[in-house]
């Protein structure tokens, strides 16, 4: 029997170059380490000021290199630019290039000044990164290499400022002042559309409240984004933390994400990471042994056995299981939830478990980004959406203590509130359907009730997003079923929260719903029936793409911006009408992106259904032969 195959999408990923420590960034209990960085950023030996966490994770950035393959134009100062010699790129970092040559080109030594040209290629470098440099550089290092039977000459280069320096004369400098002065000039301009929504109100009373609450809302989520800030780190707190891996046929990515959350900037003594594997089909497990077997061999001094744990389930129980079989294993009293295919920054836990110096914190959300960013088109639009969707609309929350979602890839709690709710969350039902799925809203939602929720932007991870369209469509999907039927949840005890955050969560919930009878109203009903061009409605459409892009491009100085416009439309005209459908299927439990006993309970109906239709079609056809 054919089966229609799924196209393999290869992920376009950023790649450090890898370290020959293991658990490079984990504070050396011995002081056996003496630098923080063994490559050299002109760092002294390690003292009270080096020891801060922002500190080292700046000597960091300067030092971390990716590996790179694009072509670079050297050029030997005083020589015409235009006779320089064409290299390839090894490696780059912030501070410096290593580039390949043919031995017959050999002209190099040490204290050499050059000229470099190159065009970062994108995904090479971190976000905001691509773009053509043009910069003078010494040459710090010439040696050979053999590679495939070829002697290659290769020449280590510093540029003369790093590239954050560079860019922020060059590109960034401009995208930030542009930015910031057209965010101004587009707010202004909704206000004054709005002005028009109030002069033609009592035309269409309905309409037009409308456009004026959604206006609004939108402009006062952004101002309150931008207002937030961080809590700072303070050196002297650092709680005891237990980071949980759920997993699920998760064989690709495991390893790194299991990497991320060992190799943290945390004392060894406060952090330990438990990996529960929910029964996986694929060689997800074998994976887990591989990596854990690699970390145990790092040093002894680094307590990897102690802290460092993986427990399979007995059945496939679902994610919540996992999680909650994760909490049973810790033994601190904050609990970090991790998703399988999320990778942690260096830092992440130190930042986020700062806000938790407050008591009455619950739980708190660290910044998602888009790790797959460059694979397509889907993933770019993802990243601009991902980037607003936390530094705005959750920084816009946190800023009342507040947040509606503590996000799957990095969300932090205190232990004693999972344990509290434990029952409830597992035998979670909503219209007799068991709640499979949205369970970061879920556990908020049971937080939120006795205590505050915040954000954290410099607790920072990546994630793999779905890159197939169809895969992305059904995360959508489910994601809005979530949404609607915690929203609902929520609405019931959210009005004894801050005033302005209980009003401007009702707004939030009501804009979205009836966004596609507006949609339809304006461009449907008005031209046909009316025979009038929604110019209006249009403009509105596009101002609120260009304060997603805008914003991404004021806070990422990237180019991948524009993809914000292109997201606005998509979601006008496509991912919109999946919330009519959420109307009436929010109760469903299947994910249609895993295989949950739901989702194969589901498809062997369908099956079933598939069978029985058949058969009574050859029944129909078997009589229709005796009757002729």
């Amino acid at each position: 029997m054919y089966k229609k195959k799924t196209k393999i999408i290869k992920e376009v990923l950023t790649t450090p170059l890898e370290d020959r420590r293991t658990l490079s960034n984990v504070p050396d209990p011995e002081s056996i380490r003496i630098t923080v960085d063994r490559r050299g950023t002109k760092s002294t030996k390690i003292d009270e000021k080096e020891a801060d966490s922002n500190y080292k994770n700046k000597l960091r950035m300067l030092s971390l290199r990716y590996v790179s393959d694009f072509e670079v134009l050297i050029t030997p100062k005083g020589m015409k630019k235009r006779k320089g010699i064409k290299a390839k790129a090894v490696d780059i970092s912030i501070t410096g290039l290593l580039i390949e040559l043919d031995i017959e080109n050999t002209m190099y030594t040490v204290g050499d000044s050059v000229h470099m040209k190159f065009d970062l290629p994108p995904a090479t470098m971190p976000e905001g990164f691509e773009s053509l440099v043009k910069l003078e550089a010494v040459v710090v290092r010439v040696f050979t290499k053999e590679q495939d039977g070829q002697v290659k000459q290769m020449v280590a280069i510093e540029f003369a400022k790093p590239l954050t320096e560079y860019f922020q004369k060059k590109r960034w400098g401009y995208s930030l002042v542009m930015a910031s002065s057209l965010l101004f000039i587009v707010a202004l301009l909704v206000m004054l559309m709005r002005a028009e929504s109030v002069i033609y109100f009592k035309y269409n009373k309905v309409l037009y409240l409308y456009s004026l609450i959604a206006a609004t809302f939108l402009l006062t989520r952004y101002l309150f984004g931008i207002l937030y800030k961080n809590v700072p780190i303070n050196k002297e707190y650092t709680p005891g933390v237990s980071i949980i891996i759920p997993c699920f046929n998760e064989e690709e990515w495991i390893h790194r994400t299991i990497l991320s959350c060992i190799n943290q900037d945390y004392p060894v003594d406060k952090i330990e990471v438990i990996v529960v594997d929910d029964r996986s089909t694929d060689g997800t497990v074998k994976q887990i042994e591989k990596v854990i077997a690699l970390i145990h061999k790092e040093a002894e001094r680094y307590k990897t056995k102690e802290r460092l744990k993986m427990h399979v389930l007995e059945v496939n129980g679902g994610k919540r299981v996992a999680l909650v079989k994760g909490v049973e294993m810790a033994k601190h009293d904050l609990v970090v939830f991790v998703d399988s295919d999320s990778f942690l920054e260096p830092n992440a836990i130190r930042n986020l478990v700062q806000p938790f110096q407050d008591p009455k914190m619950g739980g708190v959300a660290g910044r998602t980004d888009v790790e797959n960013k460059y694979t397509n088109t889907v993933t770019k639009l993802q990243t601009v959406r991902y980037y607003i969707a936390f530094r705005i609309m959750k920084a816009a929350e946190s800023y009342f203590d507040s947040v509606t979602c503590l996000s799957g890839p990095l969300a932090c709690y205190r232990k004693e509130l999972i344990v509290k709710h434990t029952d409830a969350w597992l035998n979670q039902k909503f219209l007799g359907q068991p709640a499979t799925f949205g369970d970061d809203r879920s556990m908020t939602n049971f937080i939120l009730r006795t205590h505050r929720t915040g954000y954290q932007d410099t607790a920072i991870c990546s994630t793999i997003v779905p890159s197939n369209m169809g895969f992305f469509l059904k995360q959508q999907m489910r994601w809005k079923r979530s949404w609607l039927r915690e929203s609902l949840i929520a609405a019931t005890f959210i009005w004894k929260k801050e005033p302005f955050m209980a009003l401007f969560f009702y707004v939030g919930l009501i804009v979205p719903i009836a966004a596609p009878i507006i949609v339809v109203y304006n461009l449907l009903y008005v031209p046909l029936v009316h025979n009038v061009f929604p110019l209006t409605f249009l403009m509105g459409l596009l101002l609120m793409a260009l304060l997603m892009s805008l914003a991404h491009l004021m806070f990422r100085k990237s180019k991948l911006w524009v993809f914000g416009f292109i997201f606005c439309a998509f979601y006008e005209f496509v991912l919109l009408w999946q919330m009519p459908v959420a109307w009436v299927t929010f109760w469903k439990s299947t994910w249609g992106t895993r295989e949950t006993p739901q989702d194969i309970e589901a498809r062997d109906k369908k099956n079933a259904k598939k069978r029985k239709k058949k058969k009574n079609q050859i029944v129909l056809d078997t009589q229709s032969l005796k009757d002729s």
